[in-house]
């Protein structure tokens, strides 16, 4: 057998030194306990890659690792520099290691980190191309029993005796470690492919590990600026070596971008392979820190601050949308190492420009201020407002919160508002502006926090507060100086939603400021007439603003006049005026350049004006005769809508102006109203064909035909309200009424007669027609529809004076109110006048007992008492203003004796 290595020399000596000294045998019995048991459990598969990568970095080979099985054979190979004599002696040293200057990067090789192997097994090949060897328990228990000593308390010290072996290693490969009899040695597989990738990581000389057959290679390309892009095993990372670490920074494909960061929330340092330092930094790290010769624990006094250099200017190499993912969270740190770590990157992220920037530049956190979630929209708006603003892509929710703990000024959204006092933008800035905010305004506490926000109006101000503010449908509103209106292209439903009023633009012309500044036309500047009508043209002319009406206007000839007291050019009103009415004209060009609408919401005429007020409380609106009609109410009306200037239509042209009122659905709507001042005007001063219209009926209203003649007109039956109507409203009316029935000339129809004296009779009675403002008629119309003296007619006031009087000698009515027709008419009542005596005589008759009565009782409504007074030809005499004597079917006495005819029994 060869022995290229000298290891029968080793064990000699090994065994010299146990034979002189035991106490040396039962130290390194110990000490390898030790590593075993404490320093470097569970290392086994990390020690041996650190091994293989040693070999390839010393080979300048592309290192290659395998682990696999045969029985309970656990086998480990690579490439690289072989074993050699140096690195026998340092596996037999327990604590030396064949390390050396010109190798001052490796990261172990045959130290003792190889201690691990002795965690899983105790006989231990090692085959090489340049030799083999191997360390076996059961060996050295029979040498140190050979030499009289006695097995220490913890076991045989397996690795300070090697033994040479003519094995060789598997084609292929460099270097194979095979450790026997391992316990579960499927679990020491599973073990190995878990670790497999973060070997990857942890050792640049190591470009593929297999495990059973399974292999992972490490692939490397390009990254973004000083980072490279690592791939293994279906995970990615970005790498970016600064001068005393490496940095990897996960990545993930969260469904909308492929390299998604994932940064950790724990993970451990190391050094090069992990340590037992946990971390709770967003990045893995790798760093070149001294460790206890366990390589779990970071040596006491060590400085961590070299780990930190360049960090931020590696941050500052990555996307803009990654940047924040690398600022440690914050949090209580998991160790005093993991403190010095967080303490360090913070250091140096707070003093380099690496917080990327709305405006493309990057600046230090302190000079930063991020708003959670912006929008590029908001961005590209609040760039050169908010100095520092965070790019839209680094301003997630994740990243803002990353930010702040970095140092960066968190902006909310009342910081965003602050930061826009005494800003200065073009109204269209501003609504773009409230576009934006609209996405992070969601409840009533954010929409608080726009209460300082600005707003532009009309008249060039920008203004701070929603609340103070008016929202104006329209976008040719003009300048409104005397109220705070948005400007149109400002407008947004999130001014409404912080307070804003609204109001429309015939609001604004309502608004009691402007009648203020409009009180002296004298002192009216032409920006303030100019500005009220182009709002005016926003309004429309459908509608009049009664308080602009003294806005001052030039007229046709040349003098400046309120526009209430002008009519425009083509005024269909100007036809139907008298000759010495008030209006002037306004000016064409007044018309031309605002437009007639425009210039008949501010009172500018057309057709006639309409006085609206929705509370009146008395006859003050300079209406003609408006206190006559208000006495005529029986309460305050409602709402005052009333058609203005009827006292000026000249009397010859009334059919056109009614014609003219009718067209106007606004006029035609207050002439409807029967009770309303418009249609009661019309009735009392309005003529046609030289009559008032109250006292001419609608064609094919017969009701008081004869007394009253139809209006002569095509659309009278859209002023029918303001003709003779059902009831007569006053005392002029029944004045002229009564005169009409005392007219000989007139056929009166008998049904006619009786109506319009019950009609009389009811106006006195409701109160509507004092007895006062009457003076009797000279001359009456009784029941024969002929003419008669007052003198020589009673008013009927029972029924059974019907059959006795002549009709041409009684006035009738209503016998209910037949009092008030006569004192009305200055006749007597029938009753009062007339007396009337039996002519005829009869027997008493029990109604009951006698057929004829009974029949008469059951089928008639007439009451006819138990006992009658029965006559074969009832005869009865009148004296008094009539005297007539004739027979009649009933009589009624005074003392209620009910009297019978015969002839008119069944």
């Amino acid at each position: 057998m060869t022995d290229p290595f000298g290891t029968e020399a080793l064990r000699e000596s090994v065994l010299a030194a146990w034979s002189s000294s035991p106490t040396r045998l039962r130290e390194d019995a110990a000490t390898e306990a030790d590593l075993v048991v404490g320093g470097y459990r569970d290392r086994v598969i990390t020690e041996l890659a650190q091994n293989a990568a040693d070999a390839a970095s010393r080979a300048d080979v592309p290192g290659r690792l395998a682990v696999w099985s045969v029985g309970d054979a656990l086998h480990v190979a690579n490439v690289g520099v072989p074993l050699s004599i140096t690195g026998v002696q340092a596996l037999s040293a327990l604590r030396a290691s064949d390390k050396t200057s010109e190798h001052a990067t490796s990261v172990g090789r045959y130290g003792v980190g190889f201690t691990a192997v002795r965690a899983v097994s105790e006989r231990i090949e090692i085959r090489s191309t340049s030799g083999s060897i191997v360390f076996d328990g059961s060996r050295t228990r029979r040498a140190i029993a050979a030499r009289g000593l006695s097995e220490p308390e913890q076991g045989v010290p397996v690795l300070r005796l090697p033994w040479a072996s003519d094995d060789v290693p598997t084609p292929g490969w460099d270097t194979e470690v095979v450790l026997h009899g391992v316990v579960d040695v499927a679990e020491v597989l599973t073990a190995a492919a878990r670790e497999s990738i973060d070997l990857m990581l942890e050792l640049d000389a190591l470009q593929s590990i297999s495990v059973d057959g399974t292999e992972l290679v490490r692939e490397v390309s390009s990254g973004p600026g000083a980072w490279t892009d690592v791939r293994v095993g279906g995970r990615r990372w970005w790498r970016g070596d600064a001068a005393a670490a490496r940095w990897f920074l996960p990545l993930e494909d969260d469904g909308l971008t492929p390299d998604s960061p994932a940064p950790l929330t724990r993970d451990v340092l190391r050094a090069p392979t992990r340590s037992d330092e946990v971390l709770t930094i967003p990045l893995l790290l790798i760093a070149d820190v001294p460790l206890q010769p366990d390589r779990r624990r970071v040596l006491p006094g060590a400085d961590l601050s070299v780990v930190a250099t360049g960090y931020a200017a590696l941050v500052a190499d990555l996307p803009a949308s990654h940047r924040a993912a690398a600022v440690p969270r914050p949090g209580l740190p998991a160790s005093e190492v993991d403190e010095a770590v967080r303490a360090a990157l913070v250091r140096d992220l707070e003093s380099t420009a690496w917080v990327p920037t709305a405006a493309g530049r990057a600046v230090r956190p302190a000079n930063a201020a991020v708003v959670d979630s912006i929008s590029a929209e908001l961005a590209d708006l609040l760039v050169d407002v908010v100095p520092g603003l965070v790019a839209p892509e680094a301003s997630d929710r994740a990243s803002a919160t990353a930010l702040a703990a970095g140092g960066v000024r968190r902006l909310g959204l009342a910081g965003i508002v602050e930061s826009l006092s005494g800003v200065s933008r073009p109204p269209i800035w501003w609504h773009r502006l409230y576009d934006a905010l609209t996405d992070i305004v969601h409840d009533s506490a954010d929409v608080d926090e726009c209460a300082a926000l600005p707003v532009p109006l009309t008249d060039g101000r920008t203004v701070t507060g929603p609340r103070t503010v008016v929202l104006v449908d329209g976008d040719r509103l003009g300048s409104v100086g005397w109220a705070r209106v948005v400007h149109p292209d400002a407008a947004h439903p999130l001014l409404r939603r912080a307070g804003a009023r609204t109001a429309r633009p015939a609001d604004l012309l309502a608004d009691p400021a402007l009648a203020a500044m409009l009180e002296d036309p004298d002192d009216v500047p032409e920006e303030l007439v100019h500005d009220v009508l182009t709002l005016a043209a926003a309004v429309g002319g459908g509608t009049r603003i009664g308080s602009v009406g003294s806005l001052p206007l030039l007229s046709s000839d040349g003098e400046m006049r309120a526009a209430d007291e002008l009519l425009l050019p083509d005024s269909p009103l100007r036809r139907v005026l008298q000759r010495d009415s008030p209006f002037g004209v306004v000016d064409r060009s007044v018309v031309d350049r605002y437009g007639a609408d425009a210039l008949r919401v501010v009172g500018v005429g057309h057709g006639f004006g309409v006085v609206v007020d929705e509370t009146p409380a008395g006859p003050d609106h300079d209406l003609d005769d408006e206190e006559a009609w208000w006495d005529s109410l029986s309460g305050e009306p409602g709402t005052l809508v009333a058609v203005r200037d009827l006292d000026l239509v000249d009397e010859a042209r009334w059919a056109d102006a009614l014609t003219q009122i009718v067209d106007d659905p606004v006029t035609a709507a207050a002439v409807r109203d029967r009770t309303g001042y418009t249609a009661w005007w019309l009735r009392r001063h309005a003529r046609v064909n030289e009559t008032p219209l109250g006292l001419l009926r609608l064609p094919g209203d017969d009701s008081l035909r004869g007394l009253l003649d139809p209006v002569d007109h095509p659309r009278a039956a859209e002023f029918a309200a303001a003709l003779a109507g059902p009831a007569i409203d006053d005392a002029d009316t029944a004045a002229d009424l009564l005169a009409a029935a005392a007219d000989p000339d007139r056929v009166v129809s008998p049904a006619v007669a009786i109506r319009v004296h019950t009609l009389l009779a009811e106006a006195v009675d409701a109160g509507r027609v004092d007895l006062r403002d009457i003076d009797p008629p000279e001359a009456v119309r009784t029941l024969a529809g002929s003419v008669a003296d007052p003198a020589a007619v009673v008013v009927l006031d029972h029924p059974r004076w019907i059959a006795l009087l002549p009709a041409d000698r009684v006035v009738l009515g209503s016998t209910a109110s037949a009092d008030t027709l006569a004192d009305l008419l200055d006749v007597e009542t029938a009753s009062t006048a007339l007396s009337v005596e039996i002519v005829s005589v009869g027997e008493l008759a029990t109604v009951d007992t006698h057929p004829a009565l009974a029949a008469a009782r059951a089928i008639s409504s007439w009451p006819v008492p138990d006992v009658v007074v029965l006559h074969d030809d009832l005869v009865v005499r009148c004296r008094g203003t009539v005297r007539v004597e004739r027979a009649v079917p009933f009589w009624v006495t005074d003392d209620g004796e009910t009297h019978v005819s015969r002839t008119v029994l069944p």
